[in-house]
């Protein structure tokens, strides 16, 4: 069910660099708050996050963040620790226009039963859209070993690697525009509004501009 169209939270920013990225903040106020750690020694950044979605017309994750402006690429690998989540857990790998909870976003959303989609809402405050695909035919917990996401103008695309061939794109593109800077990173929503999840985003490859999503 959609929140009500005019309920909004502020966003808890979080003055903290981690890793390649600068910022953090708790997007739309999660009624838990979320916490991150990044291990130098694998590259891994865990995120512990509640929040009911990223989805309607405002958002509830953990994000770790960048400022970039022009092209970009972004892929990682994600994981989910927890064999008993909620099924429409997700990480993601997101560019937004804001940190509000109801910004202009495109993104690549990883789910804990396996779905991955690319799902965007443009402009702000709209109903957010997407083009979801599943792996394995029928099985649930197919998960692609990579994902990507990669800006190009106002043309955003998703990239797959879905059994560890080269990451390739996944679907047609659409079109979102971003005014600059923007910014670009990744994110982990629990799906329940006050249980706090854990999302684990590896090997991640920021590069500031197209065609690099590898």
């Amino acid at each position: 069910m959609p929140p009500p169209a005019d309920f909004h939270r502020p966003s808890v920013l979080i003055d903290k660099p981690l890793g390649i990225f600068t910022g953090q903040a708790d997007i739309g106020g999660p009624l838990v708050p979320g916490a991150a750690e990044f291990d130098s020694a694998t590259g891994a950044y865990t995120m512990h996050s509640a929040g009911y979605n990223i989805w309607y017309q405002r958002d509830e994750f953990r994000f770790l963040w960048k400022k970039m402006s022009g092209d970009a690429s972004l892929a990682a690998s994600a994981s989910f620790p927890n064999p008993n989540g909620y099924g429409d857990r997700k990480v993601v790998l997101v560019l937004r226009q804001s940190l509000d909870d109801d910004s202009a976003e495109a993104m690549i959303g990883e789910h804990g039963v396996g779905m991955t989609h690319l799902a965007w809402r443009d402009p702000r405050g709209a109903q957010m859209k997407d083009m979801s695909y599943r792996f394995g035919g029928t099985l649930t917990n197919v998960h692609p070993k990579r994902i990507g996401i990669e800006k190009r103008g106002d043309s955003i695309a998703i990239f797959i690697s879905v059994t560890g061939e080269p990451m390739h794109q996944f679907g047609p593109p659409i079109t979102v525009h971003l005014q600059e800077p923007y910014y670009i990173g990744i994110g982990f929503c629990s799906h329940l509004p006050d249980t706090v999840d854990t999302g684990i985003v590896r090997d991640v490859v920021l590069t500031n501009a197209a065609g690099q999503v590898n």
